[in-house]
């Protein structure tokens, strides 16, 4: 198969690009070229563009088709209406990285499936998705664009540790410090490995199946918030000493990390993947995120320079937990 990702160097499609070279496809990468610490796999063909600039795309793009594209970096409908003005006719397949935060939240029920309310009111990244998914759908309906919708939903490799701060938190843990847990830490998550989420996503590509439908990709490895920074500060070597604070008042300290919060993280979120498994029989993920964690903190501890303190962010973990210990000191 001759393939396109737009982009294809990130944390999740890197593994996606690295095992489609793997099994064969003739796979293309359409980006700006700028230095990236996921390099191309061998193999790949890099077509210089920037997909911002049509101009620049079509140039890059030439007479070329392809039997499945697939954009990663499309977040607005904006973004979309670009994609369907290059690859209509030059496409047997457009497949769109939407976002599991697009679904319900908080959820009616759980599991998640793929037929779960898309209705996100308290975050914007997600209202954008799923704009995006009804312009592809209306699409599909009304000219047969050949959409297929995949919604990743926390995806990490050995670079992404899964909260918000990043190393800052590993860093307050190793000096003994109290770290931010929102809620009570006992709400459920869903993480999964990059590697892992490849096997169900190479599988869709080509697929007619997979036409006008749409699929989540995620682990069936369900941790509590509590259990993730505990599984974390164990692979850094230490004891955490969790502090646990109301999502909406982290969010009054800084509406940004509280948008990520009320909007996803801080509700239990777990999904039943019965639809891509039906397609692609070989997806199952082997990767528990006990080993997962192991392997970001061997890479931080690998190299110094990883371990980037953020200061402005340590102060405000600081300048939160003052605040709330100060307003119930029995906690």
């Amino acid at each position: 198969m001759n393939v396109l990702f737009i982009g294809g160097t990130g944390i999740i499609s890197s593994a996606c690009s690295q095992l489609a070279v793997q099994r064969g496809i003739n796979l293309y990468l359409l980006n700006r070229g700028k230095t990236s610490s996921r390099p191309a796999p061998e193999g790949a063909h890099i077509l210089h563009g920037d997909i911002r600039d049509p101009q620049s795309a079509r140039a890059a793009l030439k007479d070329l088709t392809f039997d499945a594209v697939v954009d990663w970096i499309a977040f607005t409908p904006e973004h979309i209406q670009v994609d369907l003005e290059l690859f209509r006719g030059r496409t047997g397949q457009f497949v769109f990285i939407s976002s599991a935060s697009a679904y319900q939240t908080p959820p009616g029920s759980l599991p998640v499936t793929e037929s779960t309310l898309l209705d996100n009111p308290f975050w914007q990244y997600s209202r954008n998705k799923i704009a995006c998914e009804e312009m592809l759908v209306r699409a599909y309906r009304s000219e047969r664009f050949p959409a297929t919708i995949v919604r990743p939903s926390h995806t990490y490799d050995k670079t992404l540790l899964p909260f918000d701060g990043g190393y800052t938190v590993v860093d307050r843990m190793r000096r003994g410090k109290k770290v931010i847990v929102h809620g009570d830490g006992t709400s459920l998550w869903t993480l999964t490995h990059h590697a892992d989420f490849a096997v169900g996503f190479v599988g869709l590509l080509g697929h007619p199946a997979a036409i006008g439908e749409s699929y989540h990709i995620t682990s069936d490895e369900w941790l509590s918030w509590n259990q993730i920074y505990e599984i974390v500060a164990r692979a850094a070597g230490v004891e955490p000493k969790l502090v646990h604070i109301p999502s909406e008042l982290i969010a009054a300290f800084d509406p940004s990390w509280g948008a990520g919060l009320l909007g996803d993280k801080s509700h239990s979120m777990i999904f039943d993947n019965t639809k891509i498994k039906r397609l692609v029989p070989e997806f199952n993920c082997r990767i528990p995120f006990v080993r997962g964690a192991a392997e970001i903190m061997a890479w931080y501890d690998a190299d110094a320079s990883r371990r980037k303190v953020d200061e402005a962010t340590d102060r405000l973990m600081d300048d939160i937990i003052a605040h709330y210990e100060k307003s119930w000191p029995a906690k």
